[in-house]
């Protein structure tokens, strides 16, 4: 029998359930994903003593190398991609557990290899027969690859477990996602499936459950009496980088709304579940997804907005259009932002519009979500030099900063009636510290002890793709006449605004 391998300790207290022994194999291990944010992640694990020390991992890609070659490439590349400076002792454990094979996941030929090298890995690590494998690959390879998976008994579970992540873009419309997860269910269970959105790494996305439901001064008016909008911002600076060819076909809308954003409505606007066990949240956010009003045709001119930047300046930086980047054409039709106002039709938030937006090359990088409070009534203040009267904003945080802001009014010092906006601010930094984090850290745990709360399940995937729909319709028969439509480092199309300025409100923008 194999002889259990101690870790070095690690120099972080664990906090948290250790993850199951277990092999995990990466396909794609060859690319970015992994080597700025999976191996990091993982190594961020052990270092917490949250990694099994049974754990081994076989990386899987087209490039030729040996797991020696592997092993060196990854030790180079921890150095440049760590999230604080590597132990030598806990990375010498770390690397001892790498392993690599190559091959075309088209072949069928990798997959009896790959079996043969799990149950050397198996023998040797005493990862109990555990497996999960992650994704990291184009679409069009995620069912093939399972499909192959399962037909080499690498998906069967007889007193072990066995899983696999898939990464997104999962599909490109409503039917393609369909038929993805008919080709993955056909030969997996459902419960084997975690469909990975990494925007529920982070702890603010996290927290809105907490945040809800263990605080009894919020709950109570969170709903259409007291709440008078929505707004969910994604915005990012950079442009399309690297992809222009990926982000010419999929576009804004696809890119971030049906997983992004439908994630963050649904931890939003769904009622309390009966607990925190995974089917029971995920149930809640379902039947939010579900109740989302879709736009008629009609609707769709209306209340959605599309825009793709032109040549602008972003912090003292000029930046190319759109049409310029790399692998785009010069007269591409493709979306780089998106805007729009949906309506969720339940008892909790009829009549409460939710107002999304997500864009690239846009002034600032941040994600927030801004719940806004109906006015106070106006009438105690009609003698006094007050003119108007600010609403109340609870903002949470999401990226780069971390936390959560409640505005509110208050009188200003001297002897007239005056209103200031006053900001109470909480950032997680400065109360409970910072643990460095790739994002990743959180999910690849979960998935080692069964727990997929945080990953979106067939028919939440299937929801979303339900909203978008009708856009991807009406924008395909009536293409864009006039893009370019914002210069980067500006908020977006004049129409995003007006978006809101019609029904008398504002988006909230914050600068950094």
């Amino acid at each position: 029998m194999a002889q259990t391998e101690v870790a070095p300790t690690a120099q972080q207290p664990r906090v948290g359930k250790i993850g199951d022994p277990c092999a995990m194999v990466i396909f794609g291990a060859a690319g970015d994903l992994t080597q700025r944010k999976l191996i990091p992640a993982l190594y961020n694990l052990a270092k917490s003593q949250v990694l099994s020390r049974e754990f081994a991992i076989v990386g899987v890609a087209r490039a030729q190398m040996s797991t020696e070659d592997f092993r060196n490439k990854l030790s180079q590349d921890i150095k440049q991609f760590a999230t604080e400076p590597v132990d030598s002792d806990l990375w010498e454990w770390f690397v001892r557990r790498l392993y690599y094979l190559s091959g075309n996941f088209d072949d069928k030929n990798i997959y009896p290899q790959l079996k043969d090298l799990l149950d050397k890995v198996d023998k040797d690590h005493n990862t109990h027969g555990n497996h999960f494998y992650y994704l990291a690959t184009a679409a069009n390879f995620f069912g093939p690859i399972v499909e192959q998976l399962s037909a080499t008994g690498l998906m069967e579970e007889n007193q072990r477990w066995r899983r696999v992540i898939v990464e997104k873009p999962f599909g490109h419309d409503l039917e393609s996602a369909k038929a993805l997860n008919q080709q993955l269910l056909r030969v997996v269970h459902e419960n084997q499936i975690y469909r990975i959105d990494h925007y529920l790494g982070k702890e603010t996305v996290q927290n809105i459950l907490a945040f809800r439901f263990a605080n009894g001064i919020f709950e109570p008016i969170w709903n259409r009496r007291y709440i008078d909008h929505i707004q969910i911002s994604v915005a990012e600076t950079v442009g399309v980088e690297q992809r222009g060819s990926y982000y010419d076909q999929a576009g804004a809308l696809r890119d971030m709304v049906p997983n992004h954003i439908m994630q963050l409505i649904s931890l939003t606007a769904m009622e309390p579940p009966v607990s925190f066990h995974a089917d029971a949240v995920r149930d809640e956010q379902a039947k939010t997804l579900h109740a989302i009003q879709p736009l008629s045709s009609e609707e769709v001119l209306s209340k959605t907005v599309r825009g793709q930047y032109g040549e602008g300046i972003i912090s003292g930086q000029r930046v190319p259009a759109y049409r310029a980047e790399q692998d785009v054409p010069s007269d591409s039709r493709t979306e780089t932002f998106v805007a729009m106002k949906l309506q969720i039709d339940n008892w909790r938030w009829a009549d409460v519009p939710f107002y999304l937006r997500t864009g690239k090359c846009l002034p600032a990088h941040n994600t927030h979500i801004v719940i806004q409070f109906r006015r106070a009534p106006f009438v105690l203040f009609r003698d006094t030099p007050v003119e108007t009267l600010m609403p109340n904003q609870l903002v949470l945080h999401i990226q780069p900063e971390e936390g959560i802001s409640l505005r509110f009014a208050a009188k200003v010092p001297g002897p007239a009636m005056r209103l200031g906006g006053v900001d109470m601010n909480f950032e997680y930094a400065d109360y409970f510290g910072t643990q460095p984090s790739t994002g990743y850290e959180r999910l690849l745990h979960d998935c080692m002890i069964g727990d997929a709360t945080l990953f979106q399940r067939a028919d939440m995937v299937e929801a979303g793709w339900c909203v978008v729909s009708p856009l991807l319709d009406v924008w395909k028969a009536l293409p864009p006449r006039n893009f370019p439509n914002y210069a980067a480092g500006t908020w977006g199309p004049k129409d995003a605004d007006d978006l809101l300025e019609r029904d008398g409100r504002h988006w909230r923008n914050f600068e950094k």
